[in-house]
């Protein structure tokens, strides 16, 4: 898939794509540090339908919303042939127990024999991350085990 780039002289530059509906969705990343999703026309791809401002933070929830899901699924395929095995995203919350602690602390791996084996933030992918790896708030885990192991993993990260 084509993203266009666009340089929109003294704003910024807008970044999109064609979706399969005929319909243009980016991005528009100011010069001053503010970030808007965009959506043209359904008649007129140069035209905005829809201007949304985000936040850096809702930037990377929507990055995280959009990434996560792909990661999961390519992993829940490469396991299709291992039944009992299977790949879920869980997130940190502000409630979270580990939210700023260091991902060794949860223990993740003796406690439910689960391994988190990516950790998506701000849209972008950590693999592999290691226990000093600093939790934060809008992470999403990618965990792999077994159902009962991943439920273990999501009550752990939601109460400790």
């Amino acid at each position: 898939m084509n993203v266009d780039v666009t340089a929109l002289p003294g704003i910024g530059v807008r970044k999109d794509f064609e979706a399969r509906s005929g319909r243009r969705v980016g991005v528009v990343s100011h010069r001053d540090g503010g970030i808007d999703l965009i959506l043209s026309k359904t008649d007129d791809p140069d035209a905005c339908a829809a201007q949304i401002p985000l936040t850096t933070d809702e930037a990377a929830v929507l990055a995280n919303l959009l990434g996560a899901p792909q990661l999961v699924e390519k992993l829940n395929a490469e396991h299709r042939d291992m039944p009992g095995i299977v790949t879920r995203q869980l997130p940190i919350t502000e409630n979270s127990p580990y939210q700023g602690r260091e991902l060794g602390d949860t223990r993740m791996r003796t406690r439910t024999k689960a391994s988190i084996v990516a950790v998506m933030r701000a849209g972008q992918v950590s693999p592999s991350p290691g226990p000093e790896y600093v939790l934060a708030a809008g992470d999403l885990l990618v965990v792999v085990g077994t159902p009962d192991g991943l439920d273990a993993a999501l009550s752990i990260l939601t109460d400790g």
